[in-house]
């Protein structure tokens, strides 16, 4: 039967129990050796055996099993295109258009590139900058670029966490060094690199001012946690005390300095160069996820301005029909052509084309995802909270409504342009709908515009829309007589 070794406390226990049948095989062997110092080397070493039988895959190793090839690299780049070109057809002098046209051209330079570029990076004092002093030194490094980051991790400086890691994200290879076991803001930019599919090697540098069995115990403490690749070196040894006894009875001391420890880097380093163009077409095609990233942002950002009006206008025009004629607000919601109306006008601005009963169907969907989530409810007793609070009720009772229907139009409208900014761009069809992502988008922007600051500023917009100027001033009579 084949037992899986997954549980640190597992093998650890299993470690600790063949150390200890060896500890007791060798008790005759042992004398000139501390019993805990041989019981902590065997733990340790137990551990180590354990772990290399179900060794973690090495970045290298990871590689393989990334399908990127130049095809799917210039793939991405046509797509990072397409977007940039649609914001040039809808905002042909926006301000980004240039920079990003410049940087997509780039990214076609970048296919052909040799040299590696490798980002040192970590917290203070970890030992970067000597690390790369010692690797520059060495000839079998010609085809990689070494680069030393600001140091992580910082309360203070002008090189935030955020600016520092985006410098990164352009490099192909990551060195991460740090001298001990992880904390936990290491771990967690660990698990940033990991997520952003950024190759990176974790170095467990300085590993020569511990003693023998407590660097072999945080070498274990890293690979067990980071299930990938760890090595151990020491780039500026500690100097140590050298002494010589001479023939007459002299003695002469002098300190002398071990040279660097970086065999196992330097060979895993060395093994980068193989698949070097792997390594650049991954780095490419993650720079042109940015960069479409980036020219979305900006297209979106675009089309909100144009389509905010839009929401503006039908909330509004919603209000005053709920005013003049109350109804539930969710009838007005679900059937009113209104709303229709407006999903039309939202989806031609994001390229989702509707008739006018698909978009019936799409105005009915959000009205009922709002009934069944109680959106309906809670925004008609917080709207007729704000209202009593300033005693309009008292003036004009079908207030209530015609506010509530604006806020739910506003609602659905917003939900539908955060909707859309998650789809690809220039989609042709606007016909299928995701109705659990449409769900979570209503609930979170409701959850956006439930503060009581947005909802009194709101209920005031309204009131002035629907009352009389003079209701508005016997209104602001009544409440300096209540105050």
């Amino acid at each position: 039967m084949v037992v899986k070794l997954q549980r640190p406390i597992l093998v650890g226990g299993l470690g600790l129990s063949f150390s200890l049948w060896m500890l007791d095989s060798w008790h005759d062997s042992i004398v000139q050796v501390g019993e805990f110092g041989l019981l902590s080397a065997l733990a340790v070493g137990g551990g180590l055996w354990l772990f290399q039988q179900k060794r973690p895959k090495n970045s290298l190793e990871q590689l393989d099993g990334m399908v990127v090839d130049r095809a799917t690299v210039e793939s991405a780049i046509a797509k990072t295109e397409t977007v940039i070109n649609q914001l040039a057809q809808e905002a042909e002098n926006h301000t980004a258009l240039e920079t990003l046209r410049e940087q997509v051209a780039q990214l076609l330079l970048e296919l052909d590139r040799q040299e590696i570029k490798v980002a040192v990076t970590g917290g203070k004092s970890v030992g970067k900058s000597t690390l790369i002093q010692v690797l520059q030194n060495l000839e079998t490094q010609n085809f990689v670029s070494l680069q030393e980051t600001p140091p992580l991790f910082r309360e203070v400086g002008e090189n935030s966490d955020a600016a520092i890691l985006a410098e990164v994200a352009k490099s192909d290879f990551v060195l991460f060094l740090t001298n001990g076991d992880l904390t936990d803001s290491e771990f967690q930019t660990l698990q940033q690199l990991k997520a952003a599919n950024q190759p990176n090697m974790l170095v467990f540098n300085k590993q020569d001012r511990y003693l023998a069995d407590e660097s072999a115990s945080i070498l274990l403490s890293l690979k067990q946690r980071m299930q990938g690749n760890v090595v151990a070196t020491a780039a500026s040894p500690i100097p140590i005390k050298v002494r010589k006894h001479e023939a007459d009875g002299a003695v002469q001391e002098w300190m002398e300095q071990p040279a660097a420890d970086i065999q196992q880097l330097t060979q895993q380093l060395g093994e980068l160069v193989q698949p070097g163009q792997r390594l650049v077409w991954l780095t490419t095609m993650r720079k042109a996820g940015l960069l479409k990233a980036e020219a979305k942002n900006w297209l979106n950002e675009t089309r909100r301005d144009r389509a905010t009006p839009i929401i503006e206008q039908y909330q509004w025009i919603a209000a005053a029909a709920a005013f003049a004629n109350p109804v539930p607000a969710f009838d007005i919601l679900a059937t009113a052509a209104i709303n229709a109306q407006m999903v039309m006008d939202l989806g031609n601005i994001y390229q989702q084309k509707f008739s006018l009963e698909q978009a019936q169907t799409v105005a009915g969907t959000m009205g009922s995802l709002m009934l069944k989530l109680g959106l309906v409810e809670l925004s008609t007793k917080a709207i007729s909270t704000v209202l009593k609070s300033n005693a309009v009720t008292f003036v004009a009772g079908g207030v209530v409504q015609g506010v509530s229907a604006a806020y739910l139009t506003r609602v659905a409208g917003l939900s539908l342009v955060e909707y859309f900014q998650q789809q690809e761009i220039a989609i042709d069809s606007g016909t299928g709908l995701n109705l659990e992502n449409l769900r979570q988008t209503l609930q979170k922007v409701f959850q956006q515009n439930q503060q009581i600051g947005f909802l009194q500023g709101f209920v005031k917009q309204g009131v002035k829309r629907l009352l009389p100027e003079v209701q508005q001033i016997e209104v602001v009579g009544v409440q300096k007589l209540m105050s």
